[in-house]
């Protein structure tokens, strides 16, 4: 087995290491958001708006609400095999990642089971517009049939990106968005399924994705090479996993949970909203790839340099992840302001959605800014093993107040932008409670180590 030898991420220059491997990371979160864009764009202009609120409305959310708490989760065996692989404590890593796969496994056949059975109640819960719920229930049932391979996937990238590998997940994510863009255009177009075409796409490329990870894993040399026959659960490093990943995946539930009572509100203003919101989401998440690929990094570099002892650079780390994070996002923010109409064009052209999804892009977008903290520090806290108090303040920051916003102000003031402001409004308070218990706790901690 081929030792860890010199780390670029512990050893060398930070900034220029944390971009090198940011790139690769933004770029496959690109062409992952790329072929979900594609979904919606095909579905929306060639099925009709009910087919794109029926994809991208209630079912998303449902959908992430299962995968982002597994992902949530995922990060605490990440963290764990970043912070081993930096100390190179090679025996641990391959026990480590060994432990994240069964995990994998697990949670997968799990999630299929509830998602395919709780699909129906969880659309009806949301209010959903009844001439989507059909199609919603037929796009969730289908898309978690493919949860193993799904988690798999992302497990196993996890695993490459923990050690600092981004750029063979990048190539893995553009094969299959090309491979997903074909089959669209095959089963949607020409074959004329539907919203079900669109998911048995995902579901096959999925199955593609984890095959090549799980290949790529297992013909490695060095610490974290996966053997198949070694799958297994170790109770020490589970422990650890669950210590950190649970409170990240309850966190991530908490974002979608109070994301859910937003998309009731919206699904509220008619299905013109809800479609408009359907298509903004697909933007929107042109600043979630990059914050979320960024705070990944930060998570990475912290982890390893705290694994390794090094707690200057775990500091130096986080100064220089505020301020590329703060260049990337006021970039963004201006392009997305100004090009908002032909961007919002691009998934429809029905004039009452066009105006209701510029009505929420100038309400939301020049306050992304407020957003960034939380990405920070939530990735630092999380790659030195901290992620119970993150937890507690999202739940009051985010879902609490959110939830208090739209009980307390719709009723008052029956608007969209009311719900929108809910967003802007619980960035703010939730990234002054992050600053606060960063740099006056953490940091004192880093500090006397």
């Amino acid at each position: 087995m081929k030792k860890i030898s010199n780390n670029a991420i512990t050893d060398g220059v930070i900034w220029k290491e944390m971009l090198r491997y940011f790139f690769p990371l933004l770029f496959g979160t690109f062409f992952q958001q790329l072929y979900n864009t594609v979904d919606a764009i095909i579905v929306g202009r060639f099925v009709g708006s009910s087919a794109l609120a029926a994809v991208g409305g209630s079912a998303s959310l449902i959908v992430s609400l299962f995968v982002g708490f597994f992902t949530g989760l995922a990060s605490g065996a990440t963290v764990i095999i970043a912070q081993y692989y930096g100390a190179k404590r090679e025996n641990e890593v391959t026990k480590a990642v060994s432990n994240a796969i069964a995990l994998a496994l697990t949670g997968g056949a799990t999630f299929m089971i509830a998602g395919i059975w709780l699909a129906p109640f969880g659309i009806y819960i949301l209010n959903t517009p009844a001439e989507t719920v059909d199609m919603s229930i037929l796009y969730l049932r289908i898309y978690f049939v493919g949860m193993i391979p799904n988690l798999i996937y992302n497990m196993g990238a996890g695993i490459l990106r923990a050690v600092g590998d981004s750029k063979r997940p990048l190539i893995v994510l553009i094969f299959t968005t090309f491979s997903n863009i074909i089959l669209d255009v095959v089963l949607v177009l020409f074959l004329n399924m539907g919203v079900a075409g669109v998911a048995i796409a995902t579901i096959i490329c999925q199955v593609i994705s984890s095959i090549c990870i799980l290949y790529i894993l297992t013909h490695l040399d060095a610490s974290y090479k996966l053997d198949l026959s070694r799958i297994s659960f170790d109770t020490r490093i589970l422990f650890k996993t669950l210590h950190i990943g649970i409170p990240a995946g309850v966190q991530a539930i908490m974002y979608t949970l109070s994301n859910l009572v937003i998309q009731a509100a919206i699904n509220s203003f008619g299905k013109d909203a809800v479609s408009a919101w359907a298509a903004y989401g697909k933007i929107d998440a042109l600043l979630w790839m990059i914050t979320g690929s960024l705070g990944i990094s930060v998570t990475t570099f912290v982890g390893q340099n705290y694994g390794a002892g090094k707690y200057d650079r775990v500091r130096q780390t986080v100064r220089q992840g505020f301020v590329i994070t703060a260049l990337f996002t006021a970039i963004l923010s201006g392009l997305m302001y100004f090009f908002r109409m032909p961007l919002l064009s691009l998934f429809t052209t029905e004039k009452d959605v066009l105006e209701f999804g510029d009505i929420m892009m100038r309400a939301m977008v020049p306050y992304y800014i407020l957003y960034i903290s939380i990405e920070v520090c939530s990735g630092a806290l999380r790659g030195i093993g901290k992620s119970i108090i993150p937890t507690i303040m999202t739940l009051v920051g985010v879902c609490f107040l959110r939830v208090v916003w739209i009980i307390c102000a719709l009723p008052i003031r029956n608007q969209i932008t009311t719900v929108v402001y809910s967003y802007p409004i619980t960035w703010t308070v939730t990234s002054v409670m992050f600053l606060i218990y960063y740099f006056h706790t953490a940091k004192r901690k880093l500090n006397n180590r």
